[in-house]
């Protein structure tokens, strides 16, 4: 089964982890890595012909359009990542739809061609922020890939739906939502989609949960990772316990998992995987299938 790859395309000092601590004005004045950092999962992928989708940060396209081209160039599909790395219900509407557009134009500009993902900072189209859903179509996305179905004190819609499926907007217009991956065990979901929880987990336990996703439930795996997770050596940032936790733990596995995952699993595009199960049409790349469970 084609499982989608992805990465988030931001800076360690990014993360909204740090956000307390690492103010959007003073980020120019941090090492920036993620150059380095996202070469080094191209130079993974490409002995593999592995496709990913990378979810740019508007930021750091503008920054690194170069970057920008070379992940194009290499046949992976560019997705918007938003911004400034800003959790969607801590914006107004004006901002969040000023930022869209922005980050939008600026990757389109660079590759010279349609961006038609999205991805939101920590995931954060929540219950408080699914307003942003019908922003997203009007600026001409027609997949998104932010919502979570689990708990979690920063995201997530835990009743939300596991699998890919088509969200109808106030006028009536599809958007793919193309959720990251879990597990319901017990009747609670489980993520297994990566970053954090890849470097959380064995590798035994990502395993199965990939496996029984694909051969169980007939569903793809929709992985996620982000560049500084490649980057044991990142400059530490003082910030709580917590943060700490979540940005630095196992980050010297992280490569090691990423290429058994590889290894052991086929994978493709989100864009490849959306057209495989049939909500997108290949020759019709802007409108959702509507053979497909939609939900109001």
């Amino acid at each position: 089964m084609l499982n989608a790859l992805s990465i988030d395309v931001e800076d360690y000092y990014h993360v909204s982890a740090f956000e307390s601590v690492v103010r959007f004005e003073d980020w120019h004045r941090h090492e920036s890595r993620v150059e380095k950092n996202t070469h080094r999962i191209l130079e993974l992928l490409d002995p593999y012909g592995v496709n990913a989708t990378f979810f740019v940060l508007g930021w750091v396209a503008e920054r690194y359009p170069g970057l920008v081209r070379e992940i194009s160039a290499r046949g992976h599909e560019v997705a918007s990542h938003g911004y400034s790395h800003q959790r969607i219900y801590r914006q107004s509407v004006s901002q969040f739809r000023e930022e869209t557009k922005r980050s939008k134009k600026a990757l389109e500009d660079i590759i010279g061609k349609r961006v038609n993902g999205y991805r939101a900072a920590s995931y954060s189209i929540t219950q408080k922020s699914l307003w942003a859903l019908d922003i997203l179509r009007e600026e001409g996305f027609i997949y998104d890939s932010s919502i979570f179905p689990v708990y979690h004190d920063l995201y997530g819609i835990p009743g939300s739906e596991r699998f890919c499926h088509v969200l109808k907007g106030s006028e009536g217009r599809g958007l793919v939502e193309m959720p990251l991956s879990t597990l319901n065990l017990a009747g609670v979901n489980i993520p297994v989609a990566g970053g954090g929880y890849l470097r959380l987990f064995p590798y035994s336990f990502i395993q199965w949960a990939i496996n029984r996703l694909n051969k169980k439930e007939g569903q793809p795996a929709v992985i996620y990772l982000h560049p500084w997770e490649f980057d044991p050596d990142q400059p530490r940032i003082k910030a709580s316990f917590l943060s700490r936790f979540r940005q630095y733990l196992n980050l010297r596995t992280t490569e090691k998992k990423f290429m058994k995952l590889v290894n052991n699993f086929t994978f493709g595009t989100i864009y490849q995987v959306l057209i495989r199960e049939g909500f997108l049409a290949a020759d019709r790349p802007r409108d959702p299938s509507p053979g497909k469970p939609t939900m109001a």
